[in-house]
């Protein structure tokens, strides 16, 4: 018998890999991203005191387009590295989730990059 491997375990360990690795400060705090079929969402976390210091996602407010293609994670990337700018944060450690680098997560990274965040 076959056994089918459960996606979302897998994506765990893999994520949890990624943060024994991974820790941001208040100097140079965490770029998390998660990704939906329909969504894709970014935080900005200091991960010393444990607050998200801003979040965008392709269902906030002033978001025109489709989260779930690359152009849309593109566009995220843009918004949360511009909250960012505002509140004077311009480096990150960036946490891919568990997720490969590739398709709409690097898109949001590159969008990220392309907006002044540094990492």
């Amino acid at each position: 018998m076959v056994k089918l491997v459960d996606r979302a375990a897998a994506r765990a360990r893999r994520h949890a890999r990624v943060r024994a690795k991974v820790s941001g400060t208040a100097q140079c705090p965490r770029l998390n991203v998660f990704r939906s079929a329909k969504h894709i969402y970014a935080q900005v976390i200091d991960d010393v005191t444990g607050t998200t210091l801003c979040a965008a996602s392709s269902m906030s407010e002033g978001f025109d387009g489709n989260g779930g293609n690359v152009e849309g994670a593109k566009k995220v990337g843009a918004m949360i590295a511009e909250l960012c700018k505002e509140k004077g944060i311009e480096e990150v450690v960036f946490d891919r989730g568990g997720y490969v680098y590739h398709g709409r997560v690097q898109a949001l990274a590159d969008g990220a990059r392309e907006g002044g965040l540094k990492f």
